[in-house]
Parts: C-alpha cells; structure tokens; sequence
C-alpha cells in the first residue's frame, strides 16, 4: 500500500469571530488590542472611517464591503488577500465551517451541523487534552492519532512528551480549514506525520507493536460504522504494544442511546483482549492491553 502523506504548511492571515466582528462595525475607537489568531496572541488595531488597519499583518479591511454581509456570531471570518471570507467549505454532500463557539478560544469544525468536538461547557482544546490524558500518555511514547481533524490530540499528545505521532485523516477539506486555524498550526512539527487515507486500511501498514498509546475519536457511528467495528479493533491490539493503552470516545450520540453505544464499544474491545473501563468524564472507552 502506498501511503501519501500531507504535508502541513499554516497560513498565518488575520482571524476574527464573528461576535467580535458586529462589535467592530458598530463600535467607535482609534485604536484596540484584540486578539487576531482566535486567543492566542493579541494584536493592535487602528480603525479610520470605514477601515480599519491591522499594523501586524500589513493589510486592512474595508467595512464598507462587509455592511451588507450576513455575520454569525460562531462563525470564523478571514481576510485572505483582497478577500473577506467565512471559513467555510460547501461541497455537494457536505457544509464545513470553522466554528468558534467561545471567543478567544480553540475552535472546532462543524460538518453539516455535527461538531469535531465537545463544545458544551467546555471549549474543544480542553476537550482534546482530556483525551490525551485518558490516553495516559507520557515521555517518550510513540503515538497513533487514528483521525487527525484539527489536531489538537496530536499537538496535546507531543506536549505530554510523546516522541513521535502518527496521524490519519480522510478530508482534505478538514485538513484545508486546519491549515487556516492558529491552534493546528504545530501539526507542522517533524514529530508529527500526517497520512492521507483511511485509517482503516492505513493502521496495516505499521508493525504489530508499533504503538505505546492510541487515540481513537472517530466520526459518530453512523458516518463511520467500520472504525467502530471488532475486525478494526483486533487491528489496533495488534499495532498496539503490550501494556500498552487505547483511548476511544464514544461520546453521547443520541443522548440515552448512548448507553448501548458505549456497551457495544466495550464489549468489542473486551472480545478482542483489552480490559476495558468506561469514563464518563471524557465520554470514552479506555482500553488497557495486557502485559502477557
């Protein structure tokens, strides 16, 4: 099998949230200190009639060109060029959008109305390290990230020590919005590869126990039913060293159907060999392999 791998370049361009956005077009001042990369840094702003200047990027945007536009206040805009854009990406199945639903804060991807991430009392980047946790992974480790989204669990997974991460994703469009997103831009660590595929037929490519940890936060069951199934599962306790952990969100699809969701992830992996605890905290499966 031929891998591609993606290679990961960050297009660093002026951020805004739509909430903040109204607030700029309404509000009068010379200058501000907001922040441009969704929260990560904060830049100055000079505002003079009907535009307003960012000194940091070299470039303005002309008001008088957005006042008609329809704004979102979880949506993310960009000024792109000469170009004023939502992030967002239609294709004839599918509606992708940058959605940033606490300002200043990590954002996640929404395709067609169903979020990459937790985003209910919690901001996605926080989301992302409780797996990394439950993953309990530590210096060293070698790591399979099995759906790369905007990579926050593979970012997170190399700042609790991990050595190496080994990364999936099957839409380019997702990786595109990555690229635009400040909070992805350390997937262009060499630490971290990025495979293009599916990560079904990708994980026979590695060695049996190739792996100290795995993170498993596969799309919900009914888009990606394969990823959830016992034949895949006996493919990472393979790939998987022993001793070795597996974490694998369920989530809460369908609210009380969770229940059986959660039941059949378990008792897949439990067949295949792992000791299993369910964590309703992080929402997931965590999946120990043995020692012997």
């Amino acid at each position: 099998m031929l891998l591609e791998i993606f290679q990961y370049k960050y297009r660093n361009v002026p951020l805004i949230p739509g909430k903040l956005l109204k607030e700029l077009l309404h509000e009068k001042f010379l200058e501000k200190y907001i922040s441009l990369d969704l929260g990560i840094s904060v830049s100055r702003i000079i505002k003079d009639s009907n535009v307003i200047y960012f000194e940091e990027y070299n470039t303005k945007l002309k008001l008088n060109g957005i006042v008609n536009m329809r704004i979102k206040d979880d949506c993310v805009y960009a000024l792109i060029g000469d170009e004023f854009l939502e992030l967002s990406i239609p294709t004839k199945n599918r509606f992708y959008k940058l959605k940033a639903p606490y300002p200043n804060k990590a954002p996640t991807i929404e395709i067609s109305g169903i979020h990459m991430h937790r985003i209910k009392d919690i901001d996605p980047w926080k989301d992302s390290l409780i797996k990394v946790k439950r993953a309990r992974i530590k210096r060293s480790h070698v790591v399979l990230d099995t759906c790369t989204g905007l990579g926050y669990t593979a970012i997170g997974s190399l700042r609790f020590g991990a050595s190496k991460v080994y990364t999936v994703e099957i839409d380019e469009n997702v990786l595109a919005l990555s690229q635009l997103n400040p909070w992805s831009r350390f997937l262009e660590d060499k630490r971290i590869t990025i495979f293009l595929g599916d990560v079904y037929d990708v994980v026979d490519v590695f060695e049996d126990e190739a792996f100290d940890r795995i993170i498993h936060d596969p799309p919900r069951f009914s888009l990606s039913g394969h990823l959830y199934s016992e034949s895949f599962y006996r493919k990472l306790y393979r790939k998987l060293k022993p001793g070795g952990v597996l974490f694998h969100y369920t989530g809460t699809p369908g609210g009380k159907r969770r229940v059986s969701i959660t039941k059949g992830v378990a008792e897949r992996l439990r067949r295949v060999g792992f000791y299993i605890r369910v964590d309703p905290i992080s929402q997931g499966v965590i999946a120990f392999k043995p020692r012997v």
